[in-house]
């Protein structure tokens, strides 16, 4: 029977993305909105993946609590509420939906520059309340301003696009923004922020909060950057602009006015100096609040959970590569042959190597081989990491945490095999080395620290070093017969006449400690090493 996954929907989204969810029989899903976090904590324990928008907090606590969790997606852009270190060294998958309220968000961050430009929330409170404010709300035009866009993603270039519309000069504040593309979205790329800063009347946001952007607009910026009486808009996330700071300004006049539709702390405090200024404009988080845009990121982010469980496909992820289902199916006989080739090399390794390297040639050269690696070194860490759960997620923090550097190369084989893979394992004293190929469909490794073998890599492998001189190979055989574990298949190789010998067998079954202890006993014999892949 095909494997069942639990899905907890823990936050409302589409009806459609629920049904996509449940008409697949692999799936059981759940419904259980506005829980706590100690509601969560009694159950998440069941499932495989969950699915939040931005109500629900995924606490390191939660994640620990999840034994099976495979999976959290996000309805939405931001993950800032999951914690995403904690799922990272757990192996879990984070996704978001990043583009399925780009034209939502960018809408209402445009339509309230204009709100804050023409005070259309604070005219219409004045009719309201029977006042005939003409001369109060005095606007300003945008046509002929100055903009600042800080982040040129999805958002920012839609937003980018309706600014030149209303004939607003657009400046680009992006460090991944190349010169090429800003010339092809028509914006000028200001050398920094600080050089964004000082020409714009105007500056939206649409930036991620991380260490680095926390607090970009802060009071320096502001008193000795910003022009005099420039308009804020933020439509992204709260940290990004020092509040205290901006309230400040606009009680001064330093700045003429701000329009805020994300905050520091949601929904924000009584004491916020923002509430109490007639010169914003503030909006409870409803960048992402439409139909359209709620319809289509409740079905992208339920098409992906189950893409994920399902078929393998990794979409939109923001903690491990993405990848489709057509190029799962096709890197995957590649993923188990360079996890075995790491578990291969982890019992050949010297001690304490601080770099894998993995050399790939031929056809697997030409694709994305970003999991491959990470399946060595996945494959390489489980023998060496016997306290932690090691996967292709949090593979490389854990390596890093260990000193351990992984490099890709892509060098043509001599020996010209149409697809090889060979990780190299080491310091700068000594190193090891195992390589695979696949051959009509199936994986072989060919080549262990030099010698030519043919080997299965699965099941019980026995790797026995040993000096080139006769009867040694028989002695292992008939140790093992005795013990009563079949060789299914044996491949041998030596570099020279009366050298250095290595017999690559496949076995039926594990051999206990105790037999490897009495092979390496043997006469001749070097070192026996037993691996299951």
């Amino acid at each position: 029977m095909p494997e069942s996954f639990k899905v907890l929907v823990a936050d409302p989204i589409s009806d459609t993305g629920i049904a996509e969810l449940q008409a697949d029989p692999q799936l059981d899903v759940d419904v259980k909105l506005g829980r706590s976090e100690e509601e969560i904590l009694t159950d998440i324990a069941e499932y495989d993946a969950m699915i939040v928008r931005s109500q629900t907090t995924v606490t390191p606590k939660i994640i620990d609590a999840a034994a099976k969790l495979r999976a959290i997606g996000r309805a939405g852009v931001g993950v800032d509420n999951i914690d995403q270190p904690s799922a990272t060294s757990r192996g879990i998958v984070v996704m978001n939906t990043p583009t399925g309220n780009t034209i939502s968000t960018a809408e209402h961050a445009f339509t309230l520059l204009v709100s804050l430009c023409r005070s259309i929330p604070q005219a219409h409170q004045s009719i309201v309340e029977g006042r005939w404010d003409r001369k109060k709300y005095k606007g300003s035009e945008l046509n002929g301003k100055t903009l600042a866009i800080l982040g040129m993603g999805r958002i920012g270039t839609e937003f980018a696009r309706r600014a030149m519309a209303f004939g607003i000069r657009v400046i680009a504040y992006d460090p991944y923004l190349s010169e090429n593309r800003a010339r092809t979205l028509r914006v000028e790329l200001a050398d920094d922020l600080d050089d964004a800063l000082r020409q714009a009347d105007f500056i939206t946001m649409h930036m991620p909060l991380t260490d680095e952007t926390k607090h970009m607009i802060n009071a320096h910026r502001i008193q000795n950057v910003l022009k005099e009486g420039a308009r804020i808009v933020n439509c992204a996330r709260g940290g990004l602009i020092d509040e205290t700071a901006l309230a400040e300004a606009l009680v001064s006049g330093r700045l003429g006015g701000a329009a805020i539709d994300a905050y520091e702390v949601e929904p924000p405090t009584a004491d916020n100096p923002l509430l109490k200024l007639p010169n914003v404009v503030l909006t409870p988080h409803l960048g992402a609040s439409t139909n359209e845009a709620q319809e289509i990121v409740g079905i992208e982010i339920a098409r992906q959970i189950r893409n994920y469980l399902v078929d393998g496909a990794i979409i939109n992820a923001v903690n491990t590569p993405s990848i489709d289902a057509e190029t799962a199916a096709q890197i995957g006989p590649y993923l188990s042959l360079s996890e075995a080739l790491g578990k291969v090399l982890a019992q050949l390794a010297p001690r304490r190597p601080d770099h894998i390297k993995i050399n790939y040639s031929g056809k697997v050269s030409d694709l994305d081989t970003t999991l491959i690696s990470r399946s060595a070194l996945k494959g390489f860490l489980e023998a060496t990491c016997a306290d932690s759960t090691v996967n292709t997620i949090n593979a490389p923090d854990i390596a890093s945490n260990l000193g351990l550097t992984l490099t890709e190369s892509r060098v043509p084989d001599p020996q010209a095999f149409s697809d090889l893979i060979e990780v190299t394992a080491g310091n700068s004293d000594e190193t090891a080395s195992a390589a695979g190929t696949i051959f009509g469909g199936e994986s072989r490794i060919v080549r262990i620290n030099g010698h030519s073998v043919e080997a299965d890599p699965e099941g019980s492998v026995l790797l026995v070093e040993n000096n080139d001189s006769p009867g040694i190979v028989g002695g292992v055989g008939n140790l093992l017969g005795d013990a009563g574990i079949n060789i299914a298949q044996m491949s041998l190789s030596r570099t020279v006449e009366g050298g250095k010998a290595l017999a690559v067998l496949n076995l039926d079954s594990f051999p206990p400690k105790e037999l490897k202890a009495i092979i390496e006993a043997l006469p001749g014999v070097i070192s026996a090493k037993a691996i299951r892949l």
